[in-house]
């Protein structure tokens, strides 16, 4: 918006008394900056519904922003024609929000694809083995803790004995079966994974308690940015001294991912991130634009839609809190669709929930998208792009496949 000239009003005790034509003459923009809805909500009753409270009652600060970032995840995210991808950082799934909030969002349709760190998604094995994870208080003695054979996350207490070690016994008993001795992604390691943990829900007469059980279901393709950054690649290490075939590739996930991003755009649609907290799973879902244009040089402009939960500061450098403005400088974002880019600076064990049940309550559910199935042809359709915009050949001298 351009500036007002200032040259005709020295100090506003000039407009006292002011008609309202020469006002807006000398204030051109005054319209435009109070043109939001006047903030004069009704007193709260107690019989309110949920998305009603947030759309009426959360006006500024970070409570509008969280406001204005459902209002944007069910509103534009939720059309047909988005992929949604959802990235998960901090410890989301022992707090059970794997179980109240992601599950839902995957069967509805509401996610695509997701980037985690390895501990939820290893932590989210409790679930599905019946295995005891408790809510407990940040202030128990944790030398009397270590004493006693259990852990903790903050305020979560989780056995180490019959938790996380009958975990990892488990984990290494499936990781040297025949479908794993091979190279694969962490896609597919999770899918694998996944499958077992369905039967063990249902072997337990369980129901939707595991994210890898409702992504295996639902065809979610499920990454983890640092393989070897948690107890499940630490497993995979562990029987590779004994001679585990498996292998994981990280340059498959990179390339699958971007593959997503550029299957969307070249559909006709666009895609959308959902970022919960930041650290490596947020850089390793943005960072499929700049793949795309800068590694693999083909034409594209970033994200279209943008939706970040962080408790973290921009100032300090770090990327778990660097803004969406700042990622249209690496070709992350859009510019065109920066008002399409929301940040609230909050807890996202406080954000999720609501912002679950604001989309839940708002959208019908999407048709299940299955991208774990359509890999194949996105790579596929990844690589001849590729090739049209880049003379290199196959480095044996082969003709490029495609």
């Amino acid at each position: 918006m351009a500036r007002t000239e200032r040259r005709n009003l020295r100090n506003r005790e000039q407009l006292y008394g002011t008609p309202d034509w020469l006002i807006e003459k000398e204030c051109p923009h005054k319209a435009k900056y109070m043109a939001g809805p006047r903030i004069l909500p009704q007193n709260l009753t107690g019989r309110e519904k949920l998305p009603d409270v947030i759309d009426r009652v959360m006006l500024a600060y970070n409570g509008a922003r969280l406001r204005e970032g459902c209002q944007l995840f069910a509103s534009k995210m939720l059309e047909p024609d988005v992929t949604v991808g959802l990235s998960i950082s901090g410890a989301l799934t022992p707090a059970g929000l794997g179980c109240s909030c992601i599950i839902p969002l995957i069967k509805a349709g509401f996610v695509d694809w997701i980037v985690s760190t390895g501990a939820n998604l290893y932590h989210d094995l409790h679930f599905a083995l019946n295995l005891p994870v408790h809510a407990g208080s940040f202030k128990f003695d944790d030398t009397d803790l270590r004493d006693n054979d259990l852990v903790r996350i903050y305020d979560v207490v989780i056995p180490y004995s019959d938790g996380l070690m009958a975990t990892d016994e488990i984990l290494r008993h499936i990781l040297v079966q025949p479908e794993f001795q091979k190279e694969m992604g962490t896609a597919e390691l999770h899918y694998l994974i996944g499958r077992y943990a369905a039967e063990w829900e249902r072997k337990h007469k369980l129901k939707d308690v595991s994210v890898m059980a409702a992504a295996y279901r639902a065809g979610v393709p499920c990454y983890t940015s640092s393989p070897g950054d948690s107890t499940i690649g630490m497993n995979v290490a562990g029987v590779e001294l004994r001679g585990n075939k498996l292998r994981v590739n990280p340059s498959i996930d990179v390339n699958e991912t971007t593959s997503f991003v550029l299957a969307a755009k070249r559909g006709g649609g666009k895609s959308a991130v959902v970022l919960l907290g930041g650290g490596s799973p947020k850089n390793f879902m943005l960072q499929t634009e700049p793949q795309i244009q800068e590694v693999l040089r083909i034409k594209e402009f970033g994200q279209d839609l943008f939706l970040q939960i962080t408790d973290a500061r921009p100032d300090t450098g770090g990327l778990s809190g660097a803004t969406p403005s700042e990622a249209v400088s690496w070709g992350k974002v859009d510019p065109a669709r920066l008002p399409d880019a929301i940040v609230a600076y909050t807890d996202s064990t406080i954000a999720l929930p609501l912002l679950t049940h604001y989309a839940l309550a708002r959208r019908k559910k999407r048709k299940l998208r299955r991208l774990y199935d359509q890999r194949a042809a996105c790579m596929k359709a990844l690589t001849s792009e590729y090739f049209k915009h880049n003379k290199e050949g196959m480095l044996d001298g082969s003709k490029p496949p495609v």
